[in-house]
């Protein structure tokens, strides 16, 4: 799981700087569509599901809803097939 928390943590970062390119030549309009909130979102997530403790009875529930935003993911080169739901 490690893995995967990284991977979608890199791509997150990547599509926040994309974003941020976006912003910087196009303007803060260009970005009112955007999944910025998804990206905050899986951010969260991914920190939650570092800091919870595996016996927690939501710990297996949030790992199967990362491998499922890992999904959006799928055709980028590092992403595992392993990481599917």
């Amino acid at each position: 799981m490690d893995d995967l928390l990284c991977f979608l943590r890199a791509r997150v970062g990547e599509d926040l700087h994309a974003y941020a390119y976006i912003a910087q030549t196009f303007g803060g309009e260009a970005l009112l569509d955007s999944h910025l909130p998804m990206l905050d979102l899986i951010d969260m997530l991914a920190r939650d599901h570092t800091a919870m403790d595996p016996a927690d009875a939501r710990h297996a529930g949030l790992a199967y809803a990362m491998r499922v935003l890992a999904q959006s993911y799928a055709e980028h080169p590092a992403y595992q097939r392993e990481w599917r739901p």
